[in-house]
């Protein structure tokens, strides 16, 4: 089957390269709705990039499609996860518990999981912290009260990995070398595992095909997330081009394609939201009003209460990034940061 904008989604392993397939598996009330993880032939075993959503359903559809080039959840042998976030590194644990597969992942996401393995931890609590400064009352209220219902629930039990993989650090497997490299952003530990000698970019969130990535939603995030991903992604251009093999989305030819139009789009946003400051915005909240949403160019108010705090959060560090550059003063008045045209 050809990948096409829905076609990925659809269950079942596809060869993309060599020893290389792509297996979707669902999300729950998720609108990406799919993860992809990739099964890398490993000798008599297989590495796994990323392990999907720790739920009963992802667990047998994987199952499945490991059936289907012969092999079998036991013979996954390690995980190398692109980042900490629970679509893709709680299933990896949870396989892990039960068949002993290693689990590895980026050094820098040892802050985030640390506090996810709190015992006093809630789920969104950063979030919430950070929607307080965005001046944004309304959806933080609407945020806590979803969370109280139930409808964001951390329920997984967050663990360590087995090992914490370094920038650039080589994970040669049987079959082809692997090396890790360091694109803080969307998190501030994320990885990409690049294969030179095919070509190949596994690239998590990073780069992904026909979305934006969230920058910043994580529980420890860096002090400047969006610099740090627009680094990441020229970082990624200085590369020679490869096959974007993305964790949502079909495969694509050239990594270089989609990271010119993310950093054309992250150009435009960066004007847009600096316009609105302008014209009298003046915390990240009132600039997500001025601002609209998605492809549809939907207002903050059409959006439901977790689409709306990822969308101030994405304002926020939008205007970071302006702080930054020296085109808006910022400042902190009663808990609240606030900013203007320098």
């Amino acid at each position: 089957m050809g990948d096409s904008r829905h076609e990925w989604m659809q269950p079942g392993a596809y060869p993309v390269a060599p020893g290389v397939h792509r297996i979707p598996l669902p999300l729950p009330n998720d609108g990406l709705r799919a993860v992809n993880v990739y099964a890398v032939a490993d000798g008599d075993a297989l590495t796994l990039i990323d392990g999907g959503w720790a739920l009963e359903e992802s667990r047998d559809q994987l199952s499945t499609a490991l059936r289907q080039i012969g092999a079998g959840l036991g013979d996954i042998n390690r995980f190398l996860v692109t980042h900490a976030h629970r679509d893709h590194y709680t299933q990896a644990v949870a396989l892990r518990r039960e068949f002993g597969a290693k689990v590895l992942l980026g050094e820098d996401e040892r802050y985030t999981i640390r506090v996810l393995m709190a015992p006093d931890h809630r789920s969104l609590d950063k979030q919430i912290e950070l929607l307080d400064e965005c001046g944004a009352k309304p959806v933080r209220d609407a945020v806590v009260a979803a969370r109280e219902q139930g409808g964001r629930r951390s329920s997984h039990v967050w663990e360590e990995p087995d090992e914490w993989i370094g920038n650039a650090a080589d994970l040669s497997l049987a079959d082809r070398p692997l090396r890790a490299l360091a694109t803080p952003g969307h998190t501030r530990g994320h990885l990409v595992f690049i294969d030179d000698a095919n070509d190949l970019m596994f690239a998590g969130d990073h780069v992904l095909p026909h979305i934006t990535p969230s920058i910043g939603f994580e529980q420890a995030p860096s002090e400047v997330p969006l610099r740090d991903y627009l680094a990441s992604l020229r970082l990624v251009r200085t590369l020679p081009d490869m096959r974007l093999l993305p964790a949502h989305g079909p495969v694509t030819e050239s990594v270089h394609q989609r990271v010119d139009e993310l950093l054309d789009h992250h150009d435009a946003r960066l004007a847009a939201t600096a316009e609105v400051v302008g014209r009298g915005a003046s915390t990240a909240y009132e600039a997500a009003r001025a601002l609209t949403w998605t492809r549809r160019e939907r207002t903050l108010d059409e959006l439901d209460p977790f689409n709306q705090m990822m969308a101030v959060l994405e304002t926020a560090a939008h205007l970071d990034v302006l702080s930054l550059q020296g085109k808006l003063g910022k400042a902190e008045i009663e808990g609240v940061v606030h900013y203007a045209l320098a």
